[in-house]
């Protein structure tokens, strides 16, 4: 029960933010209840008993909930979830695992967010500054929770990977540099399918910032650049763009180098050097270069870590050539825009895999591409009625199934030597997967069984 003299937090959602932030509420002292709708995973009810902090699951006690003095959201909670109402309406404040865990620390916040590429940007930016030996921890959609690290293994820099469900609920959080790749229509189911909405969730990134820190972002993302004109911001404006533009600070000269141009650093590599090919990709090792500039990291180690990152699992990711056929693995690409990169990037007539739990999804960004490069789609979903409407004499064949294996085995019979055939689905995994990473590896798995 609550001790009358100290402070109660509830948390709510038992994974990976959740547990972190009841640890990192307990070592500072508070009351801690955790609560899950769902069933918490082991080896985090492990952590939490390990930790003597009260937890339930599979329900929520409103009364306990709602002794609260302040309330921990995970961001998979959308706000119209009953319990969320209930708090709202005792008015106890609501805040998110980033938010309570930038309270207790001073290092140095670097915060990465847009509609696709936000995951590769954290893991080359975290990638260069961990090779160049400095202090620095991984947090955020990635890796370990940002509280679990500030209660436990304190670090001098942090690069987090912060989703626009985590931005709703920070407040007070200041980044030091802060990154928007890019804004494309995305969860607009939880913006009441309003893009605005869903736009100001994203640029809540740059609340707070002073002239001691710096906001990085592509120059030429219509939406960035709309927002841009509306809003007053002391940071440093550090944009990026795939020529040079006024005000670039990271762009391709005429002789196909890459160029850093800030007043910390200044080099330029061949665009060639850089280990993630595509125009998606150069964007993404802009944002990250122009990060490690700012922290005054060496050219010498940007460049280097530039060259030799290894890149992320389920986006784009090549899993086998067989018969001539590539299969490509982009599982990560959950909205159309991420699709309209990967296809971007391809060479030879390419046969997509499609579908999933469709977000509101406008399919029109990627036809122009479509039409110049598919020679097929193959949807994938419980429901494909929506995919097969739009794309229905668009492409030379058009293949409805529902279930991962199905889909492999259409792909096989309508490929042949010099095809690439593309998972990147435009939707959301969970009508037939668990997640993205699930979809991605039964994909691989299936894949490789075309061998034996």
């Amino acid at each position: 029960m609550k001790n009358k003299d100290n402070k109660l937090i509830v948390v709510l959602g038992g994974g990976e933010s959740g547990v972190g932030a009841a640890i990192l509420a307990k070592t500072k002292g508070f009351d801690v209840f955790l609560s899950d709708l769902g069933t918490i995973a082991e080896r985090y009810r492990i952590q939490l008993d390990e930790e003597s902090i009260e937890w339930e699951d599979g329900h929520h006690t409103l009364e306990r909930i709602l002794e609260a003095d302040e309330v921990i959201k995970s961001p998979g909670i959308p706000p119209t979830v009953e319990v969320m109402k209930e708090i709202a309406a005792h008015n106890i404040p609501v805040i998110s695992e980033i938010e309570f865990a930038g309270r207790y620390t001073d290092a140095k916040m670097v915060c990465i967010t847009g509609s696709n590429g936000k995951t590769t940007t954290t893991l080359l930016t975290y990638h260069i500054l961990k090779e160049a030996g400095i202090d620095v921890g991984l947090a955020g959609n990635v890796g370990k929770s940002l509280a679990l690290q500030v209660a436990r293994e304190k670090h001098k820099v942090y690069v987090i990977e912060l989703s626009s469900f985590q931005l709703e609920n920070m407040y007070r959080f200041k980044a030091n540099i802060a990154v928007i790749l890019n804004i494309t229509p995305d969860h607009l189911d939880r913006y009441d399918y309003k893009m605005e909405n869903y736009v100001k969730a994203k640029f809540r990134i740059i609340n707070n910032m002073t002239p001691e820190d710096a906001f990085i972002y592509w120059q030429d993302d219509p939406v960035i650049k709309a927002q841009m004109e509306q809003l007053i911001t002391e940071a440093r404006l550090m944009p990026f763009s795939e020529t040079e533009q006024p005000g670039s600070h990271a762009y391709v000269n005429n002789d196909n180098f890459l160029v850093f141009d800030t007043p910390e650093e200044r080099f330029e590599m061949s665009r060639d050097e850089l280990s993630l090919q595509g125009l998606h990709n150069l964007y993404n090792s802009m944002a990250a270069g122009l990060s490690a500039c700012l922290l005054d990291i060496r050219k010498e180690d940007i460049r280097k870590a530039l060259s030799d990152f290894e890149g992320v699992e389920h986006r784009l990711e090549f899993v086998a050539d067989i018969d001539g056929v590539r299969w490509i693995n982009d599982s990560k690409a959950t909205n159309v825009n991420s699709c309209w990169y990967a296809l971007e990037s391809m060479h030879g007539p390419v046969v997509l895999i499609l579908g999933g739990k469709d977000k509101g999804n406008d399919y029109s960004e990627i036809e122009p591409l479509v039409h110049e490069k598919v020679k097929a789609i193959v949807c994938m979903g419980k429901d494909n009625s929506k995919l097969v409407d739009f794309f229905e004499g668009k492409v030379p064949v058009i293949k409805d199934t529902h279930s991962l294996q199905e889909a492999v085995d259409v792909c096989n019979e309508l490929s042949q030597n010099g095809d690439t055939v593309l998972l990147s689905p435009c939707c959301a995994s969970f009508d037939l997967f668990s997640s993205y990473e699930d979809r991605g590896r039964q994909f691989k798995e299936a894949v490789k069984n075309l061998i034996k």
